[in-house]
């Protein structure tokens, strides 16, 4: 079955087109910090997990510019393939058609990752809390540049990361509020620890993830982080915002101890990845500049085994 299958088929672009388009943005999950919906699991549960990342990467695609070029996605919301690069529009336009997918009485949903998504709603009986927060933090990254406090950055994280955490849960049935609790502060640490590998990156956005009051404490300025190279000041930062990734990942953890069977590996997965991603910053001296710091493949499988064993 295709993306294209149930679901009624677009009329404004070819299916081949938005086959292909999806297909893209589902490709991505290669290249996360933790594994999106590894072969163990059962098929349904990788179905549906790839439904919400495809969702979630949509969407941050969106935000952040990063749409395939020709306006397509555009079309299949219902604008002009100029609007393709006005994001709020776009955000705008894509949560009207996400509304389609909770309710019954409403036409299919457009785009096809959309189309995808609704199966597993149903499934599952998500809400559409979670897949509005991922929405909300993309506009919020169209009107926020800066973030003053380290608590106004946990606040993001609660719109931009918690939510795909919740949704795990729910897709495998296991939520409680204990869970959701260490679920969001590994969300907040994958989510961090990204923007600390990104810095260059977000950057070029004008967007700037470090807390300002952070950056003051240690002596840095926005100039400082359009070096080359990063210096001993902004080093130390980096040091310092990865110290705290590392307590929230260590905070979430016993998360995975409250599971069984394969949702356990793949929970492991999720906290394995975020150290190995953290010892690779670290390895890297601090200095992310030069590009983002990715762990190998074996450091990545002795963190899961280590978090498996109750290690760390």
């Amino acid at each position: 079955m295709t993306l294209e299958d149930e679901r009624g088929r677009s009329h404004t672009t070819s299916p081949a087109w938005s086959e292909k388009q999806a297909r893209a943005v589902l490709d991505k999950a290669a290249h996360e910090n933790f594994p999106v919906a590894p072969f163990f699991l059962p098929r349904a549960w990788r179905t549906d997990l790839m439904a919400v990342y495809g969702y979630a990467r949509l969407v941050d695609d969106i935000g952040d510019g990063d749409l395939a070029p020709g306006g397509g996605d555009a079309v299949l919301l219902g604008l002009g393939r100029s609007q393709a690069d006005d994001p709020l529009a776009m955000l705008d336009a894509f949560e009207a058609d996400l509304r389609r997918v909770f309710d019954d009485r409403a036409e299919p949903p457009q785009h096809p990752l959309l189309r995808a998504l609704r199966p597993t709603v149903r499934r599952c009986g998500l809400s559409p809390g979670p897949f509005l927060g991922l929405i909300e933090a993309n506009r919020q990254d169209q009107r926020v540049r800066r973030y003053a406090t380290y608590q106004e950055l946990l606040d993001y994280c609660e719109l931009s990361a918690n939510p795909v955490g919740r949704l795990v849960l729910g897709i495998t049935g296991t939520a409680t509020p204990e869970r959701v609790r260490r679920s969001d502060a590994i969300c907040t640490a994958l989510q961090i620890i990204e923007h600390l590998q990104d810095i260059v990156e977000d950057l070029g956005r004008d967007r700037i993830y470090l807390p300002a009051d952070d950056m003051r404490r240690f002596g840095v300025s926005e100039a400082d982080l359009r070096a080359p190279s990063a210096g001993a000041s902004v080093r130390a930062l980096i040091a310092f915002e990865a110290e705290r990734a590392g307590d929230l990942l260590n905070e979430g953890t016993p998360l995975v101890g409250s599971v069984h069977g394969r949702l356990r590996l793949l929970l492991a997965g999720f906290v394995g990845g975020g150290r190995a991603a953290l010892k690779a910053v670290a390895n890297a001296g601090y200095n992310v500049f030069p590009g983002p710091p990715k762990p190998t493949k074996l450091t990545q499988l002795r963190e899961v085994g280590a978090t498996l064993r109750g290690e760390g």
